[in-house]
């Protein structure tokens, strides 16, 4: 094979990021000396994380519809048009061999540049129900990788793989060492249950109002420990919540960079229900109970949960309950020891360790 030309286009969040990085790292580690272009959206996290992993980055001005009224969306066919020309350019430029779509702002535009250019086109759908733009692009693409079961309602079955989603490298099931390390690097105590809230890599709302609640009520009464990523847009309002108040049994960042450790010394994991998230807690083998979020197209997240809830490998509380009702349906878990393993045995069933190779062994299998 000659010199492989790999465009690898979304982002908008983490859960889009760290399969696309994962899927780079494991064509990279197949073939060293591919070229790898990211394409992502002008202004959001990936525009930082993939060139601090190493790789160029074009930018679309792409933005996504604002739910509620603005004037933002007045400017968003504009955009999109902007973005598909700029796409067209890309691939004229770059002259890729594949392009692959992971979800988020920027994969549409460049997929469907790409594949009007005669482009073979790969997408990896991460969630269990297909958002209305991936189920377009997939009558189109070559190969549609999942992570759920069931996939044919929304692609043609014979292009379908279910591979899972591709997560970080350093997420495994937590040996005791990982532990103990885990223990000191949060400074908790060892003998104590440990929560762990994670509302992803921006944060939650709800989460945080369900934190800031329990706080209030019991905070420094608890007898367990509780990690919590607050989210860099909630940091500094939560700093100042907590502000004088005696909480030796809680940690709070914005931004957690160990999440392996954060994985390993939880007992019980709140989370919301992206699908990398999940992908990364099923491999981890992690008793949690998941928040799907409301905010999300079609409401994927539900979807998401559901299909482990039904499989008695996770529990979930509604967004709308859970400010009332989250603390203590986790105090609850945490005091259940038996439903704990449970859990963790169920899920630990779903995990697909190796979804990145196999998606890379098909990108570069659509080239040959």
């Amino acid at each position: 094979m000659s010199k492989p030309r790999i465009i690898i286009s979304g982002g908008g969040t983490g859960g889009h990021i760290f399969p696309a990085l994962s899927i780079a790292e494991a064509i990279k580690a197949i073939e060293p000396e591919a070229d790898i272009l990211f394409v992502g959206a002008e202004g959001r996290m990936e525009m930082e994380r993939v060139p601090s992993a190493g790789y160029p980055i074009k930018g679309l001005p792409v933005a996504g519809l604002q739910r509620k009224l603005t004037l933002k969306n007045l400017a968003l066919p504009f955009k999109v048009l902007k973005s598909i020309r700029m796409a067209g350019r890309i691939v004229k430029e770059f002259k890729p061999d594949v392009a692959v779509g992971v979800g988020g702002y920027a994969s549409a535009p460049m997929l469907w540049a790409a594949s009007r250019r005669g482009v073979p086109t790969l997408i990896q759908e991460q969630n269990s129900f297909a958002g209305l733009t991936n189920r377009i692009l997939g009558k189109k693409a070559k190969k549609i990788c999942v992570a759920y079961e069931g996939m044919e309602r929304f692609f043609p079955a014979d292009r379908i793989l279910l591979t899972g989603n591709p997560i970080r490298k350093n997420i495994n099931r937590p040996t005791a060492e990982e532990r103990a390390e885990g223990y000191g690097f949060f400074g908790l105590d060892p003998r104590k249950k440990t929560l762990f809230v994670v509302g992803g890599s921006l944060g939650s709302a709800t989460l945080n109002s369900a934190m800031k609640r329990w706080v209030e009520e019991k905070g420094a009464k608890a007898d367990y420990q509780v990690i919590w990523q607050s989210g860099r847009y909630y940091k500094k309002g939560v700093d100042e919540f907590l502000a004088g108040r005696d909480l030796p049994n809680v940690r709070n960042y914005d931004f957690i960079s160990r999440m392996d450790l954060a994985f390993a010394v939880a007992d019980v994991i709140i989370s919301r229900a992206g699908a990398g998230t999940i992908s990364e807690l099923c491999v981890a083998g992690k008793a949690t109970i998941f928040v799907p979020s409301p905010n999300v197209t079609e409401d994927h997240q539900t979807h998401n949960a559901m299909a482990l809830v039904r499989k008695d490998a996770a529990l979930m509380v509604p967004d709308c309950e859970a400010v009332e009702k989250l603390m203590t349906t986790a105090e609850t878990l945490l005091a259940d020891e038996e439903k704990i393993h449970a859990l963790e045995k169920n899920i630990l069933t779903l995990a697909k360790k190796d979804a990145g190779e196999v998606i890379a062994k098909e990108v570069l299998a659509l080239i040959k």
